[in-house]
């Protein structure tokens, strides 16, 4: 995917983007201060906004390989089971009862297929919604702090099930996320926004490196993660 002159106006926020190019299979990061305009471009980028001015080229991505995964998921008043498998029903792809055995019981919801997936917390839908994600096997997965409120455990979990994914079947990542930590671990290219505008961009140690704009070195001390730049 790539963006090209992309201009988005809300309220009194402008964002402008004169280049981002998405288009190798990889795990891209994309960190900013609150409101930076991350969230909107990565809205932009799955399709749910469009473009004041510019263009957006999937280059051979059809929405239906697309997926946007929020801080708080949307949950339907279904099941855990119904929610997991409501992707490859849309696509109408037949669940594999074993396969869904399986991504459920990797976050212990083996006994809570039955139960309202609504009723589960903050963490457990963002591990649900990670799960419904991964299950019907998109090519671009935007994940907006999608890691947020889950436990330690879990998010070792889930990094390790996505860097052994890719080593099988590469696809396209956008985390968004202020744990820089995170970004380092899984990232190969980060983007920094700031303002609404593509500040610096490059791998975790070219961004993350004594040499960092200071714009960037201000934001990590703000978000408490100086020990990210080395020193």
């Amino acid at each position: 995917m790539t963006l090209t002159g992309v201009e988005k106006i809300l309220g009194n926020f402008s964002l402008s983007i004169k280049k981002l190019v998405v288009s190798e299979p990889g795990i891209y990061g994309l960190v900013g201060p609150n409101g930076s305009g991350k969230t909107t471009l990565a809205r932009l980028a799955a399709g749910l906004l469009e473009p004041d001015q510019g263009r957006i080229d999937p280059e051979g991505l059809n929405p239906g390989d697309i997926t946007f995964l929020s801080r708080k998921p949307y949950m339907m008043d279904e099941t855990v089971y119904n929610n997991l498998v409501y992707p490859l029903k849309l696509r109408k792809i037949q669940p594999d009862p074993k396969l869904t055995a399986e991504y459920l019981a990797m976050m212990g919801f083996s006994e809570k297929g039955k139960q309202k997936a609504r009723s589960l917390s903050g963490g457990e839908q963002q591990k649900l919604a990670l799960l419904r994600a991964l299950i019907f096997k998109p090519r671009l997965i935007i994940a907006d702090e999608a890691m947020a409120a889950m436990d330690l455990d879990s998010l070792e979990l889930f990094e390790g099930m996505i860097l052994e994914a890719q080593k099988k079947d590469p696809i396209i990542w956008i985390f968004i996320s202020h744990q820089i930590p995170q970004i380092k671990r899984l990232c190969g290219q980060v983007f920094f926004i700031d303002k609404g505008r593509i500040e610096a961009q490059g791998s975790a140690d070219e961004i993350f490196s004594p040499g960092t704009n200071p714009r960037l070195r201000q934001y990590l001390r703000s978000y408490g993660s100086e020990e990210a730049v080395c020193t």
